[in-house]
């Protein structure tokens, strides 16, 4: 669907689906049933995907265009949209055409990211009326990262990424970049070398402390592209890995600084500048919305 077939429905409304950073990431353990026990700091950035919703009565969920190796019902769009449907009981539907910025297996949360925005949108256009908390209780059976999504706020993450705390990160800019690679995220987590026995920190001693990320080693070895890419990066700025990878990130004060370094990326390296902000834009949107 172009961009003019979307806007000739006076009905379609358009919803970001931004991406996140772990700006630390650590693995303080491993459950009976083969989770992991984190302690992680997430930020939005202002850059990500885009969902433009129309609403109608059909009860049914139709999604354009089709991604290829992914069938309708394992898509989390459709899924997020099903799974408020049963918890809802409405009978209304919709059709959600999404503009796909961010990479698969990159570590961004793209996926948790549409299912997030599929769920607090369509709540409020079909006048579900679902607390927040709600939202992401059905929002944890579709992924571990998909309530931090729902609150919209950076926040502290512990247990298996569900324990949220509201926190504060500084707002900087951030070249990210990705290696033509697509990590699962299940590899890694369940390879033997995997640190699991970080100690636990409280949030202030781990905001002062340097951020690293657990999972940066065992995907550098297992995937040279990444190392290569770290390597380049970290010349120009603090760089390290965003949750299981293949994203790399390098942090930066100001745009002007960030851009300079995007002009240098070499060839084999694909990616974007944006800025990290506290308040997702998926939760300034719904505000507008609601005005």
């Amino acid at each position: 669907m172009t961009q003019s077939a979307i806007e000739q429905y006076s009905d379609t409304t358009t919803w970001p689906s931004p991406a996140k950073l772990n700006l630390f990431l650590y693995v303080t353990g491993q459950r009976e049933n083969g989770y992991h026990d984190l302690q992680t700091l997430f930020q939005f950035l202002d850059y990500g995907d885009t969902l433009h919703i129309t609403p109608n009565e059909t009860d049914k969920i139709t999604l354009s265009p089709d991604i290829e190796g992914v069938a309708v019902e394992d898509n989390l769009i459709y899924r997020a949209a099903m799974t408020l449907k049963a918890q809802s009981g409405s009978k209304q539907g919709a059709h959600i055409h999404i503009e796909k910025m961010l990479p698969m297996g990159g570590g961004l949360g793209g996926g948790s990211s549409n299912a997030a925005t599929t769920l607090v949108a369509l709540n409020h256009l079909w006048n579900t009326a679902l607390s927040s908390d709600e939202l992401a209780d059905l929002g944890l059976a579709l992924g571990a990262d998909v309530p931090v999504f729902v609150r919209g706020v950076t926040a502290f993450a512990e247990g298996v990424g569900e324990v949220l705390q509201p926190a504060y990160a500084e707002e900087k800019w951030y070249l990210v970049a990705k290696p033509d690679v697509s990590i699962a995220t299940a590899k890694i987590f369940g390879h033997p070398n995997l640190p699991r026995d970080t100690p636990k920190r409280a949030l202030n001693v781990l905001l002062a402390g340097n951020y690293e990320n657990d999972c940066e080693k065992i995907v550098r070895e297992l995937f040279p592209k990444v190392d290569k890419a770290i390597s380049w990066l970290v010349e120009y700025a603090p760089s390290r890995l965003t949750g299981t990878g293949a994203c790399i990130f390098a942090e930066f004060e100001n745009e002007d600084d960030a851009r300079l370094t995007f002009n240098k990326l070499p060839d084999w390296l694909t990616g974007f500048v944006a800025c990290g902000v506290n308040t997702s834009p998926l939760l300034t949107t719904l505000k507008a919305q609601k005005q």
